[in-house]
């Protein structure tokens, strides 16, 4: 009964944003990605995907899909580019802070 309690708990959408970076310090770090994506990830243009309540390791595989050019697009350089400066823990932080937006 006790590991399916843990499994429940590391499952949960919560843990993962709160284990993975610290939702607070990502909104610190997310001044750039409030123009397009918005304060709460909710996009300001439809042409920018939201992405509040996303998955926090999805969220940090493509900011580093971007980083490391593996993403192509119209707006890939971009997102490159507004990346170019964050570290693997910024990146992180701010996977946890979009993806415990509603």
């Amino acid at each position: 009964m006790a590991r399916v309690f843990l499994l429940l708990l590391l499952l949960s959408p919560f843990s993962q944003a709160e284990s993975f970076g610290d939702p607070e310090l990502g909104k610190i770090k997310a001044p750039s990605c409030i123009f397009c994506h918005g304060q709460t990830g909710k996009a300001v243009k439809p042409s920018y995907p939201n992405i509040n309540g996303q998955n926090a390791q999805y969220l940090y595989q493509s900011m580093k899909d971007y980083q490391q050019g593996n993403r192509t697009g119209p707006l890939a350089e971009m997102m490159k580019g507004q990346l170019s400066r964050l570290n693997d823990q910024d990146l992180k932080d701010i996977a946890a802070y979009f993806s415990s937006q509603n």
